[in-house]
């Protein structure tokens, strides 16, 4: 090496070390702490983007009971096909029967074209359902999945002839293999023969549904919530809830019980966006609240459900006080939250813990929390509801109740907000922020000066919405998991946490960004999902103090765009620490484990692209996911030292062993 080479190694090693010093973290391993709740990281799920009929729910049939307002909607006839309204189900009253066409070259029948069409996997097989009755006695319906734009000869690739024997309502069942994938088929179904036969509640599922239950889950995307480990499941979804008036709010009580016998729900989100139009977006209610709950012991998440309290959507109706139930209106709304309760807890014995363990759960779901309204604001809100907070805790003392502080994350109605809820002794209150990057960076002290006294924080409802770049890019992700060391460095006031929205169909999406995306076949997982992953897997069991220079590491002044928090997991025995490196520029860092001695390895775990637009998708579904890796840890004088050289826009934890 010559003397210029040597000198500007010299100067670059000093350079390197100077910037080393200013990111120099200390991490007490030995002061544990405020306590990080089991709940802390979880999923908001709201039938939105075609989340629940078309996505997670398993049924592949859209209007499986002709109960639309336009009661063919989805269906194909042609024929001598009748629609009728006196069937077997009081609530879902429509049905067709399928007659003779009168001439032996001539068909009757009908095909349904699915949610953007029906997929089916090759090898899987499918459990076709209906509801039928013969006139005559007897009668036959050939069933076939098809392809309707096939270049072959046949259009069907897979089906099965049907009986129908008797003149009576009955459940029929028959098995489909398919043997080939295919994201767009259709569902037909011939009348074979002369007799007359009548169809009521015409469905298809998968066999292999999520954990095999009847009435089930996508496999594919309910794993993925399960992959998550997330702690709380927050359902059935926001404005939903409320309904774009009360007429068309959702009602928990309609959720449950026979599927067949559910009524259709308009789903709010219908009218909403007429650049993103779908005018035939209604709820069937096969998920309901039973299936809700289930769900959320499958995947191990504590259930939160949230009711309606007595108001419409609030943006909709904006401040028409006629749009929302009185003040002395509101018991029925009150009652089906004690209803709930009960239905969720309740011993057999009880009305509505018999119901559940008729629906096949003896055993109580043992929810602890209840939502009354959604981001709802101003005295509107308030007096309503207040006196849902004295019945339920009259009843239910030790049950947490979840208010909100509306749409907005700072500002005269938020800080109202948060007042009422601390005079009506909420237990959590739930923020919404759906903000640009700016915002993001900016809050990493956002939960520091929170009164400890008062109601936690669920921060229910958030994503970071990048300015003319709404979609799942790595950079707002990044953002996400450097606000969210705040989170977890103030677990003592932020209790629960969910990103949102929760799925969104390819073609059927109505907000974006969201966490999982899917087509009738295939999903991926967004980069914000790895990040909400990183945490939920990482959070430990409490807080260690985390400081650079005296100060807590969230981007200020001086701290290079680094954020960072940390952990102790007494159960694992480890200490985990997070660091985000929000700059262009790779940034080295230097952590002293204060109270730990010696060398060790630390297990690291990497979230990083050199291309900060770059998102994953379904071609592509692993182009930005978690690397696993290891880091030295060298003996300090009075501390294991863990030093190393974060790249630019990168989130790497280290997991070190005490």
């Amino acid at each position: 090496m010559n003397y210029r080479m040597l000198t500007s190694a010299v100067l670059l090693t000093a350079a390197l070390t100077c910037k080393a010093q200013s990111n120099v973290m200390d991490v007490n391993t030995k002061k544990v702490g405020a306590v990080v709740q089991n709940t802390m990281y979880g999923m908001f799920f709201e039938d939105i983007n075609y989340a629940a009929d078309g996505g997670l729910y398993g049924e592949l049939v859209k209007n499986r009971s002709f109960e639309f307002p336009q009661s063919l909607m989805g269906w194909q006839t042609f024929g001598n096909v009748e629609l009728k309204n006196d069937g077997p189900f009081e609530r879902c009253p429509h049905y067709v029967t399928l007659s003779d066409p009168g001439h032996r070259d001539r068909r009757t029948g009908l095909v349904n074209e699915g949610y953007f069409g029906i997929g089916v996997l090759k090898g899987e097989e499918y459990r076709f359902t209906v509801w039928a009755k013969a006139p005559k006695g007897t009668g036959r319906i050939t069933v076939q999945l098809i392809d309707p734009k096939t270049m072959g000869e046949r259009q069907e690739f897979a089906g099965a002839k049907l009986d129908v024997k008797s003149a009576e309502w009955e459940k029929y069942e028959v098995i489909i293999k398919s043997p080939k994938t295919h994201a767009d088929a259709r569902l037909r179904i011939f009348l074979d023969g002369r007799n007359a036969v009548s169809l009521e509640h015409v469905s298809l599922f998968p066999v292999n549904t999520f954990k095999n239950r009847d009435n089930g889950m996508r496999r594919d995307l309910a794993q993925a919530l399960a992959d998550q480990h997330p702690g709380v499941f927050r359902f059935p979804g926001g404005c939903i809830v409320e309904g774009t008036d009360l007429a068309t709010r959702y009602q928990w009580k309609n959720t449950i019980g026979p599927v067949e016998n559910r009524p259709l729900n308009q789903n709010r989100w219908l009218h909403t966006f007429t650049h993103r139009f779908f005018p035939d977006y209604y709820q069937s209610y096969g998920l309901g609240f039973y299936e809700y709950f289930v769900l959320s012991e499958d995947i191990g998440a504590e259930p939160l459900p949230v009711l309606n309290v007595g108001m419409a959507c609030q943006f909709q109706n904006r401040n028409d006080e006629k749009a929302h139930a009185a003040i002395d209106e509101l018991q029925p709304y009150i009652q089906d939250c004690l209803d709930l309760i009960e239905f969720a807890n309740g011993d057999t014995s009880t009305t509505w813990g018999r119901k559940r363990a008729e629906m096949g759960h003896p055993a109580p779901f043992n929810m602890t929390m209840i939502g009354v309204g959604n981001e709802q604001w101003d005295e509107m809100y308030f007096k309503r509801l207040e006196p849902f907070v004295k019945a339920i805790k009259a009843r239910y003392p030790k049950m947490r109740i979840v208010g909100t502080s509306g749409p907005d994350s700072e500002g005269k109605m938020f800080e109202i907000g948060w007042k009422a809820m601390k005079e009506m002794k909420a237990d959590l209150v739930d923020e919404h922020f759906y903000r640009p990057e700016t915002w993001f960076l900016n809050s990493g002290l956002r939960y520091e000066n929170y009164d400890r006294k008062g109601p936690k924080v669920f921060a229910g409802e958030y994503a970071c919405h990048g300015k003319g770049k709404k979609w799942n890019h790595f950079e707002t992700s990044l953002y996400e998991a450097a606000f969210m060391t705040d989170l977890e460095r103030n677990a003592d006031v932020v209790w629960l946490t969910a990103y949102a929205p929760l799925f969104a169909h390819v073609d059927g999406w109505q907000w974006r960004p969201d966490l999982i995306w899917f087509d009738n076949t295939r999903m991926f997982k967004s980069v914000s999902y790895y990040v909400q992953q990183m945490y939920a897997m990482n959070k430990g069991t409490n807080v260690l103090p985390l400081t650079m220079a005296g100060k807590p590491v969230a981007g200020q002044e001086g701290q290079n765009g680094l954020f960072a928090s940390a952990v102790t997991d007494r159960n694992t025995r480890e200490v985990i620490v997070k660091v985000i490196n929000t700059g262009k520029t790779p940034q080295p860092v230097s952590i002293n484990l204060l109270g730990m001695k010696g060398e060790r390895t630390a297990a690291t775990v990497t979230l990083t692209s050199d291309d900060p637009d770059a998102e994953n998708t379904l071609d592509n579904p692993e182009r930005i996911v978690p690397q696993s890796g290891t880091a030295r840890c060298e003996a300090g004088k009075k501390s294991t030292v863990l030093t190393d050289n974060l790249p630019a826009m990168t989130f790497r934890l280290y997991k070190v062993k005490m």
